[in-house]
């Protein structure tokens, strides 16, 4: 380390305080050279104090001055030239075997800039000479000839070393905690081996290494020599001078303290810069004074930028292959899942996949709460422990760690199976992930002395001592892993891409078909719904049209029909809503349009709720009879009478439904059960396992119905009881006017001959002059173009096709018309269709008499 702190220090006092120093501003330089430093306009502001020495004059007499009235001209000139080429705040240039000074010799200068200011440095030249281009060429070529990266790194010490002369060179690799380890070094027998060892992150403190990718090369030629103070220390501000790129800078007394510890008077670094950050140093140890001359510095930092450039070309080569090796198995995991998405569930496969990519020890596979494990993983608890802690991460992005303990409490208990993980996510909500396992890593770390140095006074006053003993140290690191590479942490977003990918692919798919399922139950529904609809309009009309002059056979027709009708209510409410939950309420409310004439005369109250279909179309049936049979005897039949109709869940979820004529005639119970009366009795018990009573109370008929909860439904949120058929109440049970088609030639297209005949009959008690039928499109257009009607019914559903070929032609011709379905809500309609009046089947003159009424107006 360059420095530490007082122990005057208000913070608590650690060798990592050394971090604060400020090493760049010591105000001396090494007495191997001196310095000068120029204002802008080239007066000397400062000098070093063994400026007589070199120049012959002292500080004081050329601090204020010109420093044209010291140099020759043509020095002024170099330097200037110099001084113009600095490109950057970091930029250094330099001129080698310049005579400064007439009868002083030659020098070799440094020039850069600081803090506003021109600083000059010089150093006595050596004479020495040499093909740079040359050395340097030959030393990178046997670089190049280095197969794997150990030797590389050797050949660099080995380099190094023959250039400079130093007894020692060490390549030395900083980690990712800013600890440090000798990865090689080349060194003169007897002096024993550093290669292997590590070095705590203390030894270089942070504004060291921020000094190194500043400074590319700093040399240390004599602990035991005297710094030069730079006079004057401070200047007009009271600022002191920046020394970050001094090449003479002198060196912090706890570093040379370091240094003494170690056994070496002289030291030499060269940063090893890759991608732009401190990657390494070479760093040169030797023990007796030794300083460089100008000219091997420049070559030794010249090759160390070259071994920096063929450091990042291999290291990114080494990446770019692990990747496209990556990028190949990405390929086969998507090629193979798009042919089995089976594999995908599949933890072995997916681990000699994944595995073959990343070398990990096992993989776990959480998807949508489930998991699944492939070789060595944690017990399955701490599994779903891990995966709560990862949802704490940061979302969307791949997350790994050498020491699981660093992420879950107790990971020590199973870090021989899992100490190290690396998560990839595979979707946001709910996370969902891959994760790789890496077992324990056993090892003992060889500690250039005890990194865990304790707090001692040094010779350095009231300070902190560097650790006095280099001897080897070993730790046993147990509870981590084999970290991840930051090209193992690229492949992994690779693959998370892809995963992502696929898992969309099979969402998609599931989605789409999950659509076409979807649509085809609406085709089913809406072709159940027509299918039932024209059964139910069939029975009506094969009864209607083949009931006799009887009055009692009319008045059994009649209750059939309309005991047909509720049913085709009933179905109509729970097909609307895909053959789901239907609303009690819509089924009072239909019934009540239907047979009754003031709408206030059936009283509901209850909590909105829902019944299923089974419920909702035996329901319908005993409402149906509930009203007729209070239309014919009960309080329906006088006027003022009213019934009212309750509700409510029990505890268990059970529907109790309460039925009650209210001032109405007295009732007595009957001496023979009718059909209609066994439907009220035993119709909730037999088909809903429920149960049914009645009484025929002085005051009113009285009915009492339990329908089990799994026959009902909770209304969904916001939902509320709407009224299927709606009818203002002066409408209510107003005969069909008999000329409402009075004049009209009526054309009904219906593909149902029993349909068609109930439908012309229909038309004609409205008052139809003429009624044409026809059962296809041709046929239809046929009569349209002989003879157009005035008005129509289309039938949507023709067999195999629809009116709609129809409606065109009577649009064009400007021919009122309306459509009739028993697809209800179902029906699709084109563009230009839309809004046009719609009958639902089964027909009742009714419905016929108010859609037409509608057209018509």
């Amino acid at each position: 380390m360059e420095g530490c702190l007082s122990l005057n220090d208000p913070h608590p006092v650690d060798l990592t305080n050394c971090d604060r120093e400020p090493i760049h501003i010591l105000g001396a330089i090494q007495p191997i050279g001196f310095l000068i430093a120029l204002t802008a306009d080239w007066i000397v502001a400062r000098g070093s104090a063994n400026l007589p020495e070199f120049l012959g004059f002292y500080p004081e007499q050329i601090v204020g001055h010109p420093l044209a009235e010291f140099l020759p001209a043509p020095i002024i000139h170099d330097l200037r030239n110099r001084t113009a080429t600095l490109r950057g705040p970091d930029s250094v240039e330099r001129l080698f075997d310049t005579e400064l000074v007439p009868g002083a010799g030659s020098f070799d200068v440094a020039v850069h800039m600081s803090g506003g200011q021109i600083v000059i440095e010089g150093q006595r030249s050596t004479g020495e000479v040499g093909d740079v281009t040359g050395m340097v060429r030959s030393m990178i070529a046997r670089l190049d000839q280095c197969g794997d990266m150990l030797s590389f790194y050797r050949e660099g010490a080995r380099q190094v070393r023959a250039l400079t002369g130093y007894d020692r060179v060490m390549v030395y690799r900083f980690a990712a905690d800013g600890s440090g380890e000798v990865v090689a070094e080349a060194c003169k027998p007897g002096i024993g081996r550093f290669q292997g060892l590590h070095y705590p992150a203390s030894d270089i403190p942070a504004q060291a290494r921020v000094l190194y990718t500043r400074n590319l090369l700093r040399v240390i030629a004599d602990i035991n020599a005297t710094p030069i103070p730079i006079v004057p220390q401070l200047d007009e501000m009271g600022e002191p001078l920046d020394l970050s790129l001094s090449l003479l800078r002198s060196v912090s007394p706890i570093h040379i303290e370091y240094l003494r510890n170690m056994g070496v008077d002289a030291s030499m670094s060269i940063s090893i810069i890759v991608d732009g950050k401190l990657w390494g140093l070479f760093a040169c140890h030797h023990y007796a004074p030794r300083h460089p001359s100008f000219e091997r510095r420049s070559t030794s930092e010249l090759f160390a930028q070259m071994f920096s450039m063929r450091l990042e070309s291999r290291e990114r080569q080494q990446t770019v292959e692990f990747e496209r090796r990556a990028r190949d198995i990405s390929d086969q995991l998507l090629g193979a899942v798009a042919s089995d998405e089976t594999l995908l569930r599949d933890p072995d496969w997916l681990a000699d996949i994944l595995t073959n990519a990343i070398p990990a020890d096992g993989v776990g596979v959480w998807l949508n709460g489930s998991y699944a494990f492939s070789g060595i993983t944690p017990p399955t608890d701490d599994f779903r422990r891990i995966v709560r802690a990862l949802n704490a991460t940061a979302a969307g992005k791949v997350f790994a760690t050498d020491h699981i303990g660093s992420l879950v409490v107790d990971a020590e208990l199973f870090a021989d199976s899992a100490a190290g993980l690396l998560a990839i996510p595979i979707s946001r909500s709910p996370r969902d992930y891959v994760i790789l396992f890496r077992s324990e890593m056993v090892r003992s770390i060889r500690w250039g002395g005890d990194p865990h140095k304790p707090v001692e006074y040094g010779p350095n006053g009231a300070r902190l001592t560097p650790r006095a003993s280099f001897d080897e140290w070993k730790e046993l690191v147990r509870g981590r892993s084999k970290p991840f590479t930051a090209s193992e942490l690229r492949v992994a977003e690779t693959l998370r891409a892809t995963l992502i990918e696929v898992v969309l692919r099979l969402a998609d798919e599931a989605s789409a078909e999950r659509q076409r399922a979807g649509a085809r139950q609406e085709v089913l529904i809406a072709e159940l719904n027509h299918r039932v609809r024209n059964i139910l309009g069939l029975i009506r009309g094969l009864i209607r049209q083949a009931q006799p002059e009887e009055e009692a056979v009319r008045n059994f027709v009649k209750v059939v029909d309309g005991r047909i009708h509720a049913l085709a209510r009933a179905h109509n409410q729970i097909t609307e809503d895909h053959w789901g939950p239907a609303w009690l309420q819509a089924l009072i409310d239909a019934e009540s349009a239907a047979f009754v004439e003031e709408g206030d005369r059936i009283v509901s109250e209850g909590e909105p709720v829902m019944l299923n279909p089974q419920a909702y179309s035996t329901m319908a049936l005993v409402l149906h009879e509930l009203v007729t049979n209070s239309s014919k005897y009960g309080s329906l039949s006088v006027p003022g009478g009213t019934v009212k109709l309750s509700w409510e869940c029990n505890a268990r979820g059970d529907l109790l439904l309460y039925w009650r004529d209210i001032d109405g005639p007295a009732v007595k119970a009957p001496s023979r059960k009718g059909f209609g009366t066994t439907i009220i009795e035993r119709s909730v018990p037999y088909d809903l396992g429920g149960d049914a009573q009645t009484r025929y109370a002085e005051t009113g008929f009285e009915a009492d119905f339990c329908i089990p909860a799994r026959h009902v439904s909770k209304p969904r949120e916001g939902g509320a009881p709407m009224i299927r058929f709606p009818r203002a109440p002066h409408e209510q049970r107003q005969e069909p006017p008999a000329d409402l088609l009075d004049g009209q030639r009526v054309l009904l297209v219906e593909d149902s001959l029993i349909i068609a005949l109930d439908a012309e009959d229909i038309a004609t008690r409205l008052g139809a002059l003429d009624v044409m039928t026809a059962a296809s499109v041709d046929a239809a257009l046929d009569l349209i173009a002989a003879q157009p009607p005035t008005v129509a019914i289309l039938d949507i559903n023709l067999g195999s096709t629809t009116s709609f070929a129809i409606a065109d032609a009577l649009l064009e011709r400007r021919i009122p018309f309306m459509f009739a379905t028993g697809y209800g809500e179902q029906a699709q309609f084109p563009d230009q269709h839309r809004g046009r009046p719609v009958v639902q089947k089964p027909y009742t003159i009714e419905n016929v008499a108010r859609a037409l009424a509608d057209m018509l107006d």
